[in-house]
């Protein structure tokens, strides 16, 4: 599978995920969970549709700049997903704290992808047509 539809696909997937994650926060864990886990969750929710978009634009850009830092930008929202989010919500659905450790980790991942973004949009050259 190419970079630009593998990216795409997971983006596609996040996206999918995030919403039905969404959906079982408003409606089923409402009276599950805490107010504040309930936040997490919601956060976690957030932050993740945040970044299966930004991976649908990671797949745009594979195709339009030369090099590997829009590949890197991919990798690394993808990372900060499983780990952000995924920490967020094991924390938020079984309280255990040690699942939120991870969360920075993640937050770092994406800080560093947008930086990719970032440089891509500033020095990359663009790929001929």
């Amino acid at each position: 599978m190419s970079a630009d539809r593998l990216f795409l696909f997971v983006g596609a997937v996040f996206a999918l995920i995030a919403v039905a994650a969404g959906a079982l926060g408003a409606h089923a864990l409402q009276s599950t969970l805490t107010p504040d886990r309930l936040a997490v969750f919601e956060t976690a929710v957030r932050y993740q549709m945040f970044h299966a978009i930004a991976l649908c634009i990671v797949a745009w850009a594979v195709g339009r700049f030369e090099g590997r830092a829009s590949q890197l930008a991919g990798a690394l929202f993808a990372l900060g997903t499983l780990l952000f989010s995924g920490g967020l919500y094991v924390y938020a659905l079984t309280g255990l704290r040690a699942a939120a450790m991870v969360a920075p980790v993640g937050g770092a991942a994406f800080i560093a992808g947008w930086a990719c973004l970032a440089w891509l949009a500033l020095v990359a050259p663009r790929r001929p047509h």
